[in-house]
């Protein structure tokens, strides 16, 4: 069993809290802390141990691993103070604010032999995981154009995520997430970075943005965060070299049309649709395409947890590596070159 505090007991604490609290055999929360009062007095309410100081959760020896849900702009410190007390850390997304913070975080993990990685819980979520099963499987070829998207209409909580200092965001909220994702889905370098960060109802963070990544391979990827969007479009719109998948949201709901053949007969001369006259747009032979339901996956975000006790326990990789890390904060950290220089960027990432 693997015993593990939270330092911050705020809504993303309490979750955490939550998911350990259904894994009793295999994990033991044993205390959490946070700077609110009001917050440890809840988590005693349900029956949880809270103690009023750091000190006092860093000098509980019986806690192995301490999950950090603290605003952004603490990461680095906490964290590093976590390693020097002896304890693995597990630290909620973004993991830092920039790629030299996170080097920095890593160097003491190193230094003390505590384990170090970041909550990415978006690897478990189904409608990535069933983009991942199509195009590791080939269903619609090789990709070549992948966009993911995520979009509300509801702006940003009024919150420490409209604070920049505390690195508030799309960027650093959601934009992480997707990012990670994406790079896991394409196995080659990002070779370049170009990003649109708007503020549209909140000055001073990102409340809207697009970033546009290119890879070595010639895939070819938009990833987009709105909060003031009233249409929305699909979760994942895929274009491979023998079909497309589109997964239109996280109830998972969406379709896989392939090529049975990829030759097409051309009409001669112009044919007439509802767009007008065109030979370029001219609709396929309904029988030249095949129509498959979005395949079926099955997930547990728990896993997170079970992979990190492993490679605490047993030397197993971590479930999120320190190259992985790096490369999500290098791709934020473009990202944000872009948006200042107003154009892309050329990165080896």
């Amino acid at each position: 069993m693997h015993t593990i505090g939270i330092i911050g007991f705020g809504g993303m604490g309490e979750w955490h809290g939550k998911q350990l609290l259904t894994i009793p055999d295999e994990f033991k929360l044993a205390a959490v802390h946070d700077i609110n009062p009001a917050r440890n007095e809840h988590a005693r309410q349900l029956g949880l141990t809270a103690y009023e100081t750091l000190e006092e959760i860093f000098a509980d020896q019986s806690i192995e691993s301490v999950i950090l849900a603290v605003p952004n702009n603490f990461h680095k410190e906490l964290s590093i103070s976590a390693l020097k007390a002896g304890k693995h850390v597990i630290c909620e997304k973004p993991v830092m604010m920039n790629t030299a913070d996170l080097e920095a975080v890593l160097a003491v993990s190193k230094e003390t032999g505590k384990a170090f990685s970041v909550h990415q819980n978006r690897r478990w979520d189904r409608d990535y995981l069933i983009v991942k099963k199509l195009l590791d499987e080939g269903t619609i070829g090789q990709p070549f154009y992948i966009e993911s998207r995520v979009q509300g209409s509801k702006g940003i909580p009024g919150d420490w995520r409209c604070e920049k200092i505390a690195g508030g965001g799309m960027l650093f909220d959601w934009g992480v997430h997707l990012i990670d994702q994406m790079l896991q889905l394409v196995d080659s370098p990002v070779v370049d970075v170009y990003a649109h960060l708007l503020s549209v109802k909140f000055p001073g963070v990102d409340d809207n943005f697009k970033l546009t990544l290119r890879f070595a391979n010639n895939v070819s990827a938009l990833v987009e965060v709105d909060t003031y969007t009233f249409i929305n479009l699909p979760r994942w719109h895929v274009s491979g070299t023998s079909g497309t998948a589109q997964v239109d949201d996280f109830a998972c709901h969406g379709k896989v049309a392939k090529a049975n053949t990829l030759s097409v007969h051309w009409d001669e001369g112009i044919v007439y649709t509802e767009a007008g006259p065109t030979r370029t747009m001219a609709p396929r032979a309904k029988e030249s395409i095949e129509e498959l339901p979005l395949p079926l996956v099955t997930s547990d975000a728990k896993d997170y947890y079970r992979q990190f006790a492993a490679a605490v326990l047993r030397g197993t990789p971590l479930p999120v590596t320190d190259q992985q890390m790096l490369r999500v904060m290098k791709v934020i950290d473009a990202a944000f070159e872009s948006e200042a220089r107003h154009q892309s960027i050329a990165v080896n990432i």
